[in-house]
């Protein structure tokens, strides 16, 4: 028994060994990162010319957009909704996501319009 608790354990501490996956900026822009200053962490934003930036930074707000959008279907056809107020709350935090990503998708492109 000693001896497959130790096998056990082996096999555990081989997995957890494994390293975890790095986010990497096509993934950021996938996921709907689209703040500047977060994309620079990423060596390759350098590299970019503005137009390739602002092209990134246009499918992330997209991705985005399309996320939240998604979240608040999802949350709006829920059986019984109108007998769960909290949900109510949740709709509301969300349009106010949408509404902030719409503020930041104007100022983004006046920025990147210089």
């Amino acid at each position: 028994m000693a001896f497959e608790d130790q096998e056990v354990s082996e096999k555990l501490k081989a997995r957890s060994a494994k390293p975890v996956a790095k986010m990497t900026l096509q993934k950021a822009i996938e996921l709907g990162e689209y703040d500047p200053s977060f994309l620079a962490n990423f060596p390759e934003w350098h590299i970019l010319g503005r137009h390739v930036q602002f092209q990134y930074i246009k499918q992330a707000l997209d991705n985005r957009h399309r996320q939240l959008i998604v979240q608040w279907a999802e949350i709006n056809n829920m059986l019984d909704f109108s007998t769960k107020p909290h949900l109510k709350m949740a709709l509301d935090n969300l349009t106010k996501q949408i509404k902030k990503l719409e503020k930041d998708r104007e100022t983004l492109y006046v920025e990147y319009s210089k």
